[in-house]
């Protein structure tokens, strides 16, 4: 029998988080006006989220923001999302992880006054951004 499983990351901006979400190609539901969202999980279980990512058309990936820390975890049933959405939990937080920080790095460069020269993905994924600075 599966169950729901927590997954905590240093994630904090749900706007930055929502940017990665559109750009990986995930649908989500935010939450309105103080109220859940539920999460689908196996048999139809369900848990509550401040926002649902819609991993399959069966199963989903919820979202909650921890009101002390501000850090962001992912609730979900993760055997059957990895059945049905093709992507484990670890796979799942790896690729999360890494667009956030891109976008994160990003606009701290360009807070900085720096810009972005050149950016290159390696054979292993990694990304790889060159950036200059105009000092006078």
């Amino acid at each position: 029998m599966s169950h729901f499983t927590t997954v905590q990351t240093k994630i904090q901006n749900l706007m930055r988080l929502e940017l990665v979400l559109k750009e990986l190609g995930f649908a989500y539901t935010r939450a309105q006006a103080e109220q859940l969202v539920h999460v689908k999980g196996y048999l139809g279980q369900k848990t509550q989220a401040q926002m649902v990512i819609h991993a399959s058309k069966t199963y989903d990936i919820g979202v909650n923001v921890n009101a002390e820390t501000g850090l962001v975890t992912f609730v979900a049933d993760w055997e059957f999302v990895e059945m049905t959405a093709g992507f484990n939990q670890d796979e799942f937080t790896r690729r999360i992880n890494q667009r956030y920080a891109y976008h994160t790095v990003k606009e701290e460069v360009q807070k900085r006054g720096y810009t972005l020269e050149e950016e290159k993905v390696d054979e292993e994924n990694h990304i790889h951004l060159k950036v200059a600075s105009w000092s006078e």
